[in-house]
């Protein structure tokens, strides 16, 4: 666990020896982003960039449950039924950017996924060149559950999962542990959660001046630990028949068709999902797998604002995170009352601009 300084800001940066450390520190809130964390995160990260005396970036999460469960979901959907819809592309267009410097990053980036690590989380990590996982670890893409859809690199980063996992993934909603996230590639290591301290140690006394990325993986080699994984082996092969369909009816289709106690208990989920974010997503992650990261990303804000003025993201967010009731009151009810034309309309460039990178 990362001891919390008295202070406790939301954010933390430091820097020990060569490297440059970032905490995120709201364990109370399970590490979730807010604006201020995003653009000050942004500032450090241009700043580090070009500081000669930093040679890598680690990034923790404080409280020892998250990484970061995701975004301030709840501020988003105040802001814009209080009729403030600027907070929403500020926040958006502020995150997405800040995932771009994480992909873009000219120098070694090491994220530690001890704990949840969900949306905005993934964002922060899954575009580095290191990700370590802990049995602690636990991955998902969640969003359709609330109305919304996977964001933050999302149409980049799940198409290119091994087999249809990432459509699998995104779609769902489902977890994934430390070992798993390994096995599909959104973690490159997996190191044991008594270990992450002395890993962090070694990190602390990286000397290279120049091969600093072999310095870091010979560091994650040492602590890491064999993967037991089957995931990918033998779930993989369930999805791949029935995730690669071309349209989201036709994966129902599939579902139906294949007729075990896996593909109903998949069926059950994406029923409870939003109709017209499995459609969005299934477009959008459809459309990723063709588009570098940057147009990724362009077309995310465009979905983003968008899911901002439909009624399933506040209905999503009043069952799940107000309410918790749990039972969401979806409309349209059925993927098939979701109309071509309603999809579209989500992927047109903005009237007020797309997203523009710092």
């Amino acid at each position: 666990m990362v001891k919390i300084p008295p202070s406790n800001p939301d954010i933390i940066f430091s820097r020990i020896g060569k490297l440059g450390k970032i905490l995120l520190n709201r364990p109370k809130a399970l590490n979730a982003l807010n604006l201020g964390m995003v653009e000050a995160m942004q500032q450090k990260l241009d700043e580090w960039e070009v500081d000669p005396g930093i040679r890598a970036v680690l990034v923790e999460g404080a409280g020892g449950r998250a990484f970061c469960a995701g975004g301030d979901i709840r501020r988003l959907a105040e802001s814009a039924t209080t009729k403030d819809p600027s907070y929403c592309k500020e926040f958006f267009s502020a995150e997405f950017n800040l995932n771009r410097k994480i992909f873009r990053f000219a120098k070694p980036y090491v994220a530690i996924l001890d704990g949840i690590t969900m949306g905005g989380g993934v964002g922060l990590s899954v575009h580095a060149p290191f990700r370590v996982a802990t049995e602690s670890t636990l991955f998902a893409m969640p969003e359709t559950g609330i109305g919304y859809f996977p964001d933050v690199g999302a149409s980049y980063f799940l198409p290119r999962c091994p087999l249809e996992i990432g459509m699998y993934l995104g779609l769902t909603g489902n977890r994934l542990d430390g070992q798993d996230s390994v096995e599909c590639g959104i973690a490159t290591h997996y190191v044991k959660s008594e270990q992450i301290l002395q890993l962090v140690d070694n990190l602390e006394q990286i000397t290279q001046e120049k091969d600093v990325s072999f310095e870091i993986s010979k560091i994650l080699r040492k602590f890491s630990s064999k993967v037991s994984s089957k995931f990918v082996s033998v779930t993989g092969k369930k999805i791949q028949e029935c995730f690669s369909k071309n349209s989201m009816d036709n994966i129902f289709e599939a579902l139906e068709q294949v007729g075990t106690e896996w593909s109903q208990k998949t069926i059950s989920q994406l029923n409870k999902k939003s109709p017209l974010s499995l459609k969005v997503t299934f477009r959008q992650l459809r459309e990723g797998q063709s588009l570098d990261f940057e147009s990724c990303m362009v077309m995310e804000l465009r979905l983003a604002l968008r899911f901002m003025e439909e009624r399933d993201f506040y209905e999503g967010v009043r069952a799940v995170i107000i309410e918790k009731d749990n039972k969401p009151n979806w409309k349209p009810k059925t993927i098939e009352e979701v109309l071509d034309k309603d999809i579209e309309k989500f992927f047109l460039p903005l009237i007020e601009g797309d997203l523009s990178f710092d």
